[in-house]
């Protein structure tokens, strides 16, 4: 069986309804995976005003991404993104290896600036995941307090 992801947009935005069309085809590798991106409005008299495609392999999609977003800023005089690089690592899944690497540098004193550059995320994003490892990121160096419902049974074991 095959699954295609579809993702669909309409927006009006002044006296124009725009459509955007993604689809994402699988592929037997990472690198046969395809998207593909239409994107299509119409003025009020149905002329019309946006018509274009783009297919993409999946890998290049957030580079693409920035790419069309901050030349389509630049090019239309509208508010710049964010400067800077983005961290290799940010929006990336973590793995338990990392998960426990994370916990042991937190409670062996690490800060979350450290966090952020040894594991090239933002500090916001290391600042979120430390609880989900039982870190509290208000006491570095701190577990997280174990809920009651864990209390009452690891005091009924000692």
């Amino acid at each position: 069986m095959t699954i295609i992801e579809e993702h669909r947009t309409e927006v009006r935005a002044g006296n124009v309804q725009y459509q955007i069309v993604v689809l994402a085809r699988p592929g037997e590798t990472a690198e046969q995976r395809r998207v593909t991106v239409t994107v299509g409005g119409e003025g009020p008299d149905g002329e019309s005003v946006v018509h274009g495609r783009l297919d993409l392999d999946t890998t290049v999609v957030p580079a693409v991404a920035d790419l069309l977003a901050g030349s389509l800023h630049a090019f239309a005089g509208g508010p710049r993104r964010r400067s800077g690089e983005r961290p290799a690592q940010q929006g990336k899944p973590w793995s338990a290896e990392l998960d426990a690497e994370l916990e042991s540098a937190w409670l062996a004193g690490d800060t979350v600036a450290e966090l952020a550059r040894r594991f090239e995320r933002t500090a916001g994003g290391i600042r979120s995941r430390l609880p989900r490892v039982g870190c509290d990121p208000e006491r570095p160096g701190r577990h997280l307090p174990a809920p009651p419902s864990l209390r009452e049974a690891a005091e009924g074991e000692r």
